[in-house]
């Protein structure tokens, strides 16, 4: 079908029109990543990743005010279900662990962007980003499952989907079952440049989803190519992305240029776990200083042409912007 193009999906309240407004490095960049989990009164330091916790969902409450209160205006929901199976059900699931931590956020603080992250891999107990047959990860039969996750985050109230599987054509099956579904306002903010890093390995900590056999280099992107990149963002665009994203940040700000050269849509950044492990682990060494590396490296971020900057340090961030 002829997609509708869409530019009022970036308009449609103030904290979408916020972060994508071209400046500084200011709170209204930041994205805070947000790990949730089944239970009560769960407030669990993650050891992969100092300063950051599993939260069940009757403790986002307090999370989101001191979000709030720092002027940061969006987060990035993380789910870590309470069991998993070979299609990744739970992902999809009415009242899965996305789904509730979504409603309660919006119950408590309705005008705080929510986004979400969209992907099987810490659902599905093969730990891939897709239904698997036979050892092989299944493109096309893939979409339809990511599409019915998509769906059942925008009825829980999500503001923006982010599909972060690396299946090709997903951006386009999204965007048809969102639209068939009366959410054609809700915008998708597409992993286009997911390059297959060792840079995640705390985040596959955190959320349990390392794979169990093989690895992602069928799917995500070899992290020698640069002019794919470049391919895979105008392909993402043209099946109706509203927004692009690299991943992970620190080690591509060469293809954060381009993409922010080439093509005319927000680009976000994702200074992803390794990266923020890395900071922290030094500074606990006495090998640097915390501060001035965080804000070096977001400047850098930023510097590169990143409009949105999805980073575990936002909190941190937010304080010094504040305290300056």
């Amino acid at each position: 079908m002829d997609l509708i193009q869409r530019p009022r999906r970036l308009r449609g309240f103030e904290a979408i029109r916020n972060i994508v407004r071209e400046t500084t490095v200011n709170t209204s960049d930041l994205i805070y990543p947000i790990f949730v989990v089944h239970g009560e009164k769960i407030k669990r330091e993650i050891s992969a990743l100092p300063g950051q916790y599993h939260l069940s969902v009757d403790m986002l409450a307090e999370e989101i005010e001191e979000i709030s209160a720092l002027g940061i205006q969006g987060i990035m929901i993380f789910g870590i279900p309470k069991t998993k199976d070979e299609a990744g059900s739970e992902a999809y699931h009415t009242n899965g662990i996305v789904q509730q931590a979504v409603k309660e956020v919006k119950k408590h603080r309705p005008s705080l962007l929510v986004m979400t992250d969209v992907c099987l891999c810490q659902y599905a107990d093969h730990g891939h980003c897709g239904i698997i047959q036979n050892g092989r990860i299944l493109n096309d039969r893939t979409l339809d499952v990511l599409a019915n996750i998509a769906l059942s985050h925008a009825e829980a109230g999500a503001d923006v989907v982010a599909p972060s599987d690396m299946m090709d054509g997903r951006v386009k099956r999204i965007r048809e079952v969102l639209d068939h579904n009366d959410f054609e306002h809700i915008p998708i903010l597409s992993y286009s440049v997911k390059y297959a890093s060792a840079f995640y390995g705390p985040f596959r900590s955190a959320a349990g989803s390392s794979p169990q056999f093989g690895d992602r280099k069928t799917y995500q992107m070899d992290t020698g190519n640069r002019r794919e990149s470049l391919r895979e963002v105008a392909l993402d665009i043209e099946e109706g992305a509203d927004m692009v994203m690299v991943k992970p940040a620190l080690a591509y700000l060469d293809i954060i240029r381009e993409v922010k050269d080439k093509f005319q849509v927000p680009l976000g950044a994702y200074q992803v776990s390794g990266e923020y492990a890395m900071i922290k682990q030094a500074a606990q060494a006495g090998l640097a200083d915390e501060t001035q590396m965080m804000v070096e490296t977001l400047t850098s971020i930023k510097r590169a042409g990143a409009d949105i900057i999805l980073t575990y340090f936002a909190k941190e961030m937010a304080k010094w912007i504040r305290d300056q």
